[in-house]
């Protein structure tokens, strides 16, 4: 289950797209859809490519893998799976927040969003500085 570069992102461009419409129609009142349908392409997005890191997951599982060979390879792709779940629980908790079904405030809204951008910071910081030590 690969995909091309050209074809990721043609479909990031498409679900962003998608969702701006949505996002817009629904900010000027023409449709009285719930939070939580106007968030559904990006959802759907999330969906698709914790499928994909899923399998690719799982590819280290069948025989022959020489676990030797993708170590840092399996830190990145578990960095990514953790990146990709607290977008969804931000885009969750800003869903149930926008809709008024729970009283958050918005600041434990961002709590997720927050942590991911650090781990993107760190990661960044990571790949650019780290060296290898031959």
């Amino acid at each position: 289950m690969s995909m091309s570069l050209a074809q990721r992102v043609l479909l990031t461009w498409i679900f962003s797209l998608i969702f701006l419409i949505m996002l817009v129609l629904k900010l000027d009142k023409k449709i009285q859809w719930n939070w939580f349908l106007v968030f559904l392409p990006v959802w759907t997005f999330d969906a698709i490519l914790l499928l994909m890191l899923i399998v690719k997951m799982a590819g280290r599982c069948k025989p022959g893998f020489d676990p030797r060979n993708g170590a840092e390879n399996l830190k990145k792709r578990v960095w990514y799976l953790v990146a990709i779940l607290l977008k969804l629980a931000f885009c969750l908790t800003l869903c149930v927040k926008l809709e008024r079904l729970m009283e958050i405030r918005l600041s434990f809204v961002c709590i997720p969003l927050w942590t991911l951008l650090i781990g993107a910071m760190v990661e960044l910081g990571y790949s650019v500085f780290h060296f290898r030590r031959d």
